[in-house]
């Protein structure tokens, strides 16, 4: 007897839709609604801390440990996903989600606040993450990678933003625990379909990725244990100018995109005299209009050079961080700063991979890539913890934008130093 998954399969063949797109549908709802689950206590650090008296900079600091492990566990997941492949992975991933929500809706100490909020809740949604992203578009795909890529990672920033208002709203009616229980719905219903429908290759379905015709063998499992694949990962990475590039300018993207906004841009909003649920909708339209960006720089990074992709959007990025402190911005400026910081928040993302792939190949490039990811989260934890730091010190946000604005500048112009890559590795 044929199973659900082998149903939908045929049915789709017949349409002519191949399953990776399938499995797409299925990562992106997960990678939605893990990711919200990672996001939405950005938006309750107001609330909380006028309910168990703690101050923004002791609430910023777990803030910033979750973002820093959701990055540092991004190596190991690499290594894992080699080894024991998506499917389990995430089936790992989902049950840290559940066990962390919980602990994080109940916390009444500090350490339950640092358990829950700041240690599951990073490594949980960093065990699939970007790395999810990668292997599914590597994996399932050869023609359209780079609009997968931007699909599925569109879908890991847009989660971590999009929910913020919805719990903005639950909080100041019903609390911040109970504004906690909105991405856990979601977050269980599609891991719960993740595991009944994904596969972990399309080999598996008697099927040869999108854009082949001839279907090659698996690949043998890798027989060393994921720590010693994670580290042979960075060992081929460190050796190539590339990942050094990718990893100094997305570290940049990660102090001037989550490090910055997602933990801040409410209470800047806030010192600005913006409503709590006004500071939410615009972060939220931040996230509508990074999946429409990201989108869009998945199809343009199929099309045209990553390197100068990359060098427009971070100088991009750094005008309108550094417009955003020097002018004398509106409840209207900051909806016009939300529109074009939002098209560009993480549309690194699709050339950043793309370039990654092109260089260290379809199996090992994913891993090397979460090596890369790595650096980008490390910074943002470092950047949301400073940040917080330095509004306490100093009264103002404007020191901490004006410096990652600053920074995407400078990352822009390190694309000057990287040589065009070769044809994509299969």
């Amino acid at each position: 007897m044929k199973s659900t998954r082998d149903v939908i399969a045929g049915r789709l063949a017949a349409r002519n839709i191949h399953y990776g797109w399938a499995m797409v549908a299925l990562a992106f709802f997960y990678a939605v609604f893990s990711s919200s689950a990672m996001g939405v206590p950005s938006v309750l650090i107001v609330p909380m801390s006028k309910e168990l008296g703690w101050s923004i900079g002791e609430l910023s600091a777990p803030q910033g440990l979750r973002l820093a492990l959701f990055g540092l566990t991004a190596p190991l997941a690499g290594g894992l996903m080699l080894r024991y492949g998506p499917r389990r992975m995430v089936m790992l991933s989902g049950a840290l989600l559940m066990a962390g929500l919980a602990i994080a809706a109940t916390t009444t100490e500090k350490w339950q606040l640092w358990l829950g909020m700041g240690i599951l809740l990073g490594i949980a949604p960093g065990l699939t993450a970007m790395q999810l992203s990668a292997v599914i578009a590597s994996r399932w795909f050869v023609a359209r990678r780079g609009l997968v890529i931007g699909l599925l990672s569109g879908a890991v920033a847009t989660g971590t933003l999009i929910f913020m208002p919805v719990a903005a709203w639950a909080s100041e009616r019903w609390g911040w625990r109970a504004a906690l229980l909105i991405p856990s719905v979601g977050a269980l219903l599609s891991w719960l379909m993740f595991m009944w429908l994904a596969r972990d290759r399309p080999q598996e379905l008697g099927l040869p990725p999108l854009g082949e015709t001839v279907m090659e063998p698996v690949p043998p499992v890798p027989k060393d244990n994921f720590v010693q694949l994670t580290f042979q990962a960075l060992g081929i990475g460190v050796r190539s100018w590339v990942f050094w590039v990718l990893a100094f300018t997305f570290a940049i993207c990660g102090v001037s995109s989550f490090g910055l906004t997602q933990a801040h841009f409410v209470p800047f909003c806030g010192d600005m005299g913006i409503a709590l649920g006004t500071a939410a909708w615009l972060l939220a339209l931040i996230g509508v209009c990074d999946l429409i960006g990201t989108i869009g720089s998945g199809w343009l990074s199929d099309r045209y050079d990553n390197r100068w992709l990359l060098a427009w959007y971070y100088g991009l990025r750094g005008v309108a961080l550094v417009w955003l402190v020097v002018a004398d911005v509106s409840t209207f400026g900051l909806l016009i700063f939300s529109v074009i910081y939002g098209l560009d928040f993480i549309a690194t993302v699709p050339p950043s991979v793309r370039l990654t792939v092109q260089t260290f190949g379809r199996e090992m490039g994913p891993a090397v890539f979460a090596w890369i990811f790595a650096a980008h989260h490390v910074a943002a934890g470092a950047m949301t913890f400073g940040t917080g730091v330095s509004r306490d010190m100093l009264g103002t946000y404007a020191p901490a934008f004006l410096l990652a604005g600053l920074l995407c500048w400078v990352a822009a112009a390190c694309f000057g130093l990287v040589r065009r890559p070769g044809p994509v590795v299969a």
